[in-house]
Protein backbone atom coordinates (compact mmCIF):
# COMPACT_ATOMS: atom_id res chain seq x y z
CA UNK A 1 0.00 0.00 0.00
CA UNK A 2 1.07 3.46 -0.52
CA UNK A 3 3.34 4.75 2.21
CA UNK A 4 2.98 8.27 1.75
CA UNK A 5 -0.04 10.56 3.07
CA UNK A 6 -2.84 9.24 0.37
CA UNK A 7 -6.24 7.96 1.81
CA UNK A 8 -6.62 4.44 2.09
CA UNK A 9 -9.28 4.96 -0.93
CA UNK A 10 -7.34 6.61 -3.19
CA UNK A 11 -8.33 5.66 -7.00
CA UNK A 12 -6.93 6.38 -10.17
CA UNK A 13 -8.21 5.78 -13.53
CA UNK A 14 -6.72 5.26 -16.70
CA UNK A 15 -8.82 5.83 -20.14
CA UNK A 16 -7.19 3.79 -22.63
CA UNK A 17 -5.51 0.23 -22.20
CA UNK A 18 -3.07 0.48 -24.81
CA UNK A 19 0.61 0.76 -24.54
CA UNK A 20 0.60 4.32 -22.82
CA UNK A 21 -1.72 3.45 -20.67
CA UNK A 22 -0.40 -0.14 -19.81
CA UNK A 23 2.90 2.08 -19.48
CA UNK A 24 1.49 4.54 -16.94
CA UNK A 25 -0.36 1.77 -15.05
CA UNK A 26 2.81 -0.16 -14.67
CA UNK A 27 4.50 2.90 -13.52
CA UNK A 28 1.71 3.82 -11.16
CA UNK A 29 1.57 0.56 -9.37
CA UNK A 30 5.79 -0.19 -9.10
CA UNK A 31 5.73 3.27 -7.47
CA UNK A 32 2.21 2.18 -5.43
CA UNK A 33 1.12 5.41 -6.00
CA UNK A 34 -2.54 4.67 -5.43
CA UNK A 35 -5.01 1.71 -3.54
CA UNK A 36 -6.88 0.96 -6.66
CA UNK A 37 -6.39 1.25 -10.47
CA UNK A 38 -9.43 1.51 -12.84
CA UNK A 39 -8.71 0.20 -16.56
CA UNK A 40 -11.10 1.91 -19.37
CA UNK A 41 -11.14 1.06 -22.71
CA UNK A 42 -13.50 0.43 -25.60
CA UNK A 43 -11.93 -2.42 -26.55
CA UNK A 44 -13.01 -5.11 -23.90
CA UNK A 45 -10.61 -8.06 -24.95
CA UNK A 46 -7.84 -5.06 -24.32
CA UNK A 47 -8.97 -3.91 -21.26
CA UNK A 48 -9.57 -7.20 -19.55
CA UNK A 49 -6.02 -8.67 -20.70
CA UNK A 50 -4.39 -5.33 -19.23
CA UNK A 51 -6.19 -5.64 -15.66
CA UNK A 52 -4.86 -9.56 -15.92
CA UNK A 53 -1.91 -8.90 -16.75
CA UNK A 54 -1.27 -5.95 -14.18
CA UNK A 55 -3.12 -7.92 -11.47
CA UNK A 56 0.01 -10.00 -12.10
CA UNK A 57 2.62 -7.24 -11.81
CA UNK A 58 0.58 -5.75 -8.21
CA UNK A 59 1.09 -9.34 -6.68
CA UNK A 60 4.46 -9.74 -7.46
CA UNK A 61 5.86 -6.20 -6.24
CA UNK A 62 3.27 -6.66 -3.31
CA UNK A 63 2.17 -3.07 -3.89
CA UNK A 64 -1.10 -4.33 -2.49
CA UNK A 65 -2.96 -2.02 -4.82
CA UNK A 66 -6.22 -3.52 -6.69
CA UNK A 67 -6.85 -2.90 -10.69
CA UNK A 68 -10.07 -3.39 -12.14
CA UNK A 69 -11.80 -3.20 -15.33
CA UNK A 70 -13.99 -0.33 -15.11
CA UNK A 71 -16.54 2.32 -16.76
CA UNK A 72 -16.07 5.76 -17.93
CA UNK A 73 -18.80 7.01 -15.19
CA UNK A 74 -16.99 5.13 -12.69
CA UNK A 75 -13.78 6.76 -13.82
CA UNK A 76 -15.09 10.17 -13.80
CA UNK A 77 -15.86 9.17 -9.47
CA UNK A 78 -11.84 8.57 -9.14
CA UNK A 79 -9.28 10.82 -7.48
CA UNK A 80 -7.25 11.05 -10.50
CA UNK A 81 -8.36 10.66 -14.73
CA UNK A 82 -5.68 9.96 -16.81
CA UNK A 83 -6.79 10.01 -20.59
CA UNK A 84 -4.65 8.06 -23.15
CA UNK A 85 -6.95 7.15 -25.17
CA UNK A 86 -6.03 8.03 -28.64
CA UNK A 87 -6.17 6.91 -32.13
CA UNK A 88 -3.16 5.44 -34.58
CA UNK A 89 -2.59 7.30 -37.64
CA UNK A 90 -4.26 5.20 -40.40
CA UNK A 91 -3.40 4.78 -43.69
CA UNK A 92 -2.75 7.34 -45.92
CA UNK A 93 -3.94 10.03 -43.00
CA UNK A 94 -2.89 13.38 -43.00
CA UNK A 95 -2.02 15.09 -39.39
CA UNK A 96 -4.97 17.20 -39.86
CA UNK A 97 -7.05 14.35 -40.19
CA UNK A 98 -5.30 12.69 -37.84
CA UNK A 99 -6.14 15.52 -35.12
CA UNK A 100 -9.59 15.97 -36.13
CA UNK A 101 -10.21 12.06 -35.14
CA UNK A 102 -8.37 12.60 -32.12
CA UNK A 103 -10.20 15.68 -31.26
CA UNK A 104 -13.57 14.20 -31.90
CA UNK A 105 -12.23 10.84 -29.48
CA UNK A 106 -11.27 13.08 -26.80
CA UNK A 107 -15.14 15.18 -27.05
CA UNK A 108 -16.51 11.44 -26.46
CA UNK A 109 -14.56 10.22 -23.81
CA UNK A 110 -14.99 13.46 -21.37
CA UNK A 111 -18.87 13.69 -22.53
CA UNK A 112 -19.25 9.60 -21.23
CA UNK A 113 -17.38 10.88 -17.63
CA UNK A 114 -19.36 13.88 -16.84
CA UNK A 115 -20.60 14.70 -14.55
CA UNK A 116 -16.99 14.14 -13.05
CA UNK A 117 -16.61 14.22 -8.98
CA UNK A 118 -16.40 17.46 -8.15
CA UNK A 119 -12.62 16.90 -6.81
CA UNK A 120 -11.53 15.11 -9.44
CA UNK A 121 -8.17 16.00 -11.59
CA UNK A 122 -7.98 15.26 -15.20
CA UNK A 123 -4.87 14.66 -16.80
CA UNK A 124 -4.92 14.51 -20.56
CA UNK A 125 -1.88 12.36 -22.25
CA UNK A 126 -3.28 11.59 -25.62
CA UNK A 127 -1.80 13.51 -28.69
CA UNK A 128 -2.09 16.11 -30.19
CA UNK A 129 -1.68 17.02 -26.08
CA UNK A 130 -1.88 20.90 -25.71
CA UNK A 131 -5.11 20.94 -28.21
CA UNK A 132 -7.26 17.61 -26.27
CA UNK A 133 -6.28 19.51 -23.04
CA UNK A 134 -8.04 22.61 -24.19
CA UNK A 135 -10.82 20.90 -25.28
CA UNK A 136 -11.08 18.28 -22.01
CA UNK A 137 -11.25 21.67 -20.48
CA UNK A 138 -14.33 23.36 -22.12
CA UNK A 139 -16.44 19.67 -21.89
CA UNK A 140 -15.34 18.56 -18.08
CA UNK A 141 -16.80 21.30 -16.33
CA UNK A 142 -14.48 21.21 -13.64
CA UNK A 143 -12.15 24.22 -12.46
CA UNK A 144 -9.25 24.86 -14.83
CA UNK A 145 -6.49 24.16 -12.10
CA UNK A 146 -7.99 20.52 -11.98
CA UNK A 147 -7.72 19.96 -15.81
CA UNK A 148 -4.33 19.73 -17.19
CA UNK A 149 -1.88 17.84 -19.66
CA UNK A 150 1.26 16.28 -19.15
CA UNK A 151 2.77 18.75 -21.79
CA UNK A 152 6.12 19.03 -22.28
CA UNK A 153 7.45 17.19 -18.76
CA UNK A 154 8.80 14.08 -20.75
CA UNK A 155 10.90 17.11 -23.08
CA UNK A 156 12.29 18.77 -20.23
CA UNK A 157 13.43 15.07 -18.67
CA UNK A 158 14.84 14.51 -22.01
CA UNK A 159 16.85 17.50 -22.74
CA UNK A 160 18.09 17.36 -19.39
CA UNK A 161 19.64 14.43 -19.88
CA UNK A 162 21.31 14.88 -22.90
CA UNK A 163 22.49 18.12 -21.40
CA UNK A 164 24.06 16.14 -18.51
CA UNK A 165 26.00 13.64 -21.14
CA UNK A 166 27.37 16.52 -22.65
CA UNK A 167 28.16 18.43 -19.26
CA UNK A 168 29.47 15.61 -17.34
CA UNK A 169 26.90 16.17 -14.28
CA UNK A 170 23.80 14.52 -13.08
CA UNK A 171 20.62 15.33 -14.93
CA UNK A 172 18.94 16.49 -11.54
CA UNK A 173 21.48 18.85 -10.82
CA UNK A 174 20.18 20.75 -14.09
CA UNK A 175 17.46 23.07 -13.67
CA UNK A 176 16.50 23.29 -17.64
CA UNK A 177 12.63 23.22 -19.40
CA UNK A 178 11.01 22.81 -22.64
CA UNK A 179 8.10 24.73 -22.87
CA UNK A 180 4.80 26.14 -24.80
CA UNK A 181 3.13 23.84 -27.17
CA UNK A 182 4.49 20.13 -27.54
CA UNK A 183 6.00 19.57 -30.66
CA UNK A 184 7.45 21.10 -33.20
CA UNK A 185 7.01 24.75 -31.67
CA UNK A 186 8.24 23.80 -28.23
CA UNK A 187 10.55 26.46 -26.89
CA UNK A 188 13.60 25.28 -24.49
CA UNK A 189 14.02 27.82 -22.01
CA UNK A 190 17.86 28.35 -22.73
CA UNK A 191 17.92 31.83 -21.03
CA UNK A 192 16.90 30.91 -17.68
CA UNK A 193 18.66 26.98 -17.20
CA UNK A 194 21.12 26.75 -14.16
CA UNK A 195 23.15 24.07 -12.90
CA UNK A 196 22.84 23.90 -8.86
CA UNK A 197 21.41 27.25 -9.06
CA UNK A 198 24.29 28.92 -11.36
CA UNK A 199 23.74 29.94 -14.99
CA UNK A 200 23.96 27.79 -17.36
CA UNK A 201 26.30 29.80 -19.47
CA UNK A 202 28.66 30.73 -16.76
CA UNK A 203 29.25 27.25 -16.54
CA UNK A 204 29.23 26.04 -20.00
CA UNK A 205 29.78 27.84 -23.45
CA UNK A 206 27.04 27.29 -25.79
CA UNK A 207 30.17 25.92 -28.18
CA UNK A 208 30.69 23.17 -25.58
CA UNK A 209 27.41 21.55 -26.47
CA UNK A 210 25.45 23.48 -28.58
CA UNK A 211 21.68 24.88 -27.89
CA UNK A 212 20.15 24.78 -31.44
CA UNK A 213 21.54 20.92 -31.89
CA UNK A 214 21.26 19.61 -28.74
CA UNK A 215 17.25 21.13 -29.22
CA UNK A 216 17.03 19.26 -32.54
CA UNK A 217 18.60 16.35 -31.50
CA UNK A 218 15.90 15.96 -28.01
CA UNK A 219 13.02 16.38 -30.64
CA UNK A 220 14.92 13.52 -33.07
CA UNK A 221 15.23 11.40 -29.93
CA UNK A 222 11.60 11.04 -29.96
CA UNK A 223 10.70 10.92 -33.41
CA UNK A 224 13.20 7.87 -33.64
CA UNK A 225 11.41 6.37 -31.27
CA UNK A 226 7.64 7.54 -31.92
CA UNK A 227 8.64 5.63 -35.84
CA UNK A 228 9.58 2.45 -34.36
CA UNK A 229 7.09 1.72 -31.44
CA UNK A 230 4.12 3.88 -32.19
CA UNK A 231 4.62 5.70 -28.43
CA UNK A 232 6.99 6.58 -26.41
CA UNK A 233 4.94 4.61 -23.37
CA UNK A 234 7.89 3.71 -20.70
CA UNK A 235 9.18 7.87 -20.53
CA UNK A 236 5.73 9.30 -20.70
CA UNK A 237 4.57 6.30 -18.21
CA UNK A 238 7.22 7.35 -15.85
CA UNK A 239 6.48 11.52 -16.18
CA UNK A 240 2.61 10.65 -15.43
CA UNK A 241 3.99 8.38 -12.10
CA UNK A 242 5.68 11.16 -11.08
CA UNK A 243 2.39 14.24 -11.86
CA UNK A 244 0.28 11.29 -10.05
CA UNK A 245 2.99 11.33 -6.60
CA UNK A 246 3.01 15.40 -6.84
CA UNK A 247 -0.65 15.48 -6.30
CA UNK A 248 -2.03 12.81 -4.60
CA UNK A 249 1.30 12.96 -1.75
CA UNK A 250 0.78 16.74 -1.97
CA UNK A 251 4.47 17.50 -3.08
CA UNK A 252 4.14 20.54 -3.89
CA UNK A 253 6.54 20.03 -6.76
CA UNK A 254 7.53 22.37 -9.57
CA UNK A 255 6.52 20.74 -13.21
CA UNK A 256 6.41 22.08 -16.69
CA UNK A 257 2.22 20.95 -17.31
CA UNK A 258 -0.27 21.90 -20.31
CA UNK A 259 -2.38 24.17 -18.31
CA UNK A 260 -4.69 27.18 -19.38
CA UNK A 261 -3.17 30.25 -20.58
CA UNK A 262 -5.92 33.37 -20.55
CA UNK A 263 -3.83 35.40 -22.28
CA UNK A 264 -4.44 33.22 -25.01
CA UNK A 265 -7.31 31.32 -24.80
CA UNK A 266 -5.81 27.97 -24.94
CA UNK A 267 -3.35 25.32 -22.97
CA UNK A 268 0.35 25.09 -23.43
CA UNK A 269 2.97 24.23 -21.08
CA UNK A 270 4.56 26.72 -18.20
CA UNK A 271 6.25 25.73 -15.15
CA UNK A 272 3.68 25.30 -11.94
CA UNK A 273 3.23 24.27 -8.58
CA UNK A 274 1.75 20.81 -7.88
CA UNK A 275 -0.32 19.67 -4.91
CA UNK A 276 -3.82 17.76 -3.98
CA UNK A 277 -5.88 20.26 -5.69
CA UNK A 278 -4.14 19.80 -9.02
CA UNK A 279 -2.42 23.31 -10.22
CA UNK A 280 -1.39 25.63 -7.17
CA UNK A 281 0.19 28.53 -8.61
CA UNK A 282 1.89 28.91 -12.26
CA UNK A 283 5.68 30.13 -11.94
CA UNK A 284 6.30 33.30 -13.88
CA UNK A 285 9.45 32.78 -15.50
CA UNK A 286 11.59 35.15 -17.16
CA UNK A 287 12.73 34.21 -20.50
CA UNK A 288 14.36 36.21 -23.46
CA UNK A 289 12.05 38.11 -26.23
CA UNK A 290 12.73 35.16 -28.63
CA UNK A 291 11.72 32.91 -26.22
CA UNK A 292 8.75 34.75 -25.55
CA UNK A 293 8.02 35.37 -29.13
CA UNK A 294 8.15 31.49 -30.15
CA UNK A 295 5.93 30.47 -27.60
CA UNK A 296 3.42 33.42 -28.58
CA UNK A 297 3.48 32.06 -32.19
CA UNK A 298 3.23 28.37 -31.02
CA UNK A 299 -0.27 29.78 -29.23
CA UNK A 300 -1.31 31.43 -32.07
CA UNK A 301 -0.87 28.39 -33.90
CA UNK A 302 -2.60 26.52 -31.52
CA UNK A 303 -5.42 28.34 -31.57
CA UNK A 304 -6.21 28.56 -35.47
CA UNK A 305 -6.04 24.31 -35.02
CA UNK A 306 -9.05 24.48 -31.97
CA UNK A 307 -10.89 26.84 -34.26
CA UNK A 308 -10.49 24.22 -37.08
CA UNK A 309 -11.99 21.10 -35.00
CA UNK A 310 -14.40 23.10 -33.43
CA UNK A 311 -15.96 23.59 -36.86
CA UNK A 312 -16.11 19.79 -37.27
Amino acid sequence: MPTETTSPSTRIAIVGAGQVGGAVAYALILGSIACELLLVDVKVDLRDAQVRDLSDVAYATGAGMRVRAATHHEAGQCDIVIITAGSRYGFGETSIQHMHRNASLIRNVVKAMTPFRSDAIVLVVSNPVDLLTSIAQELAGLPKFQVFGSGTFLESVRIRGLLAEKAGVAANSIQLFVLGVQGDCQVVAWSSATINGIPLDKVLSPETFGHQELAKECKARAETIFSAKGATPFGIGSVVASICASILFDKREVRPISHYQPEFECCFSLPVILGRNGIMKTIDMPLASDENAAMARSAHRLKSAMELTDKK
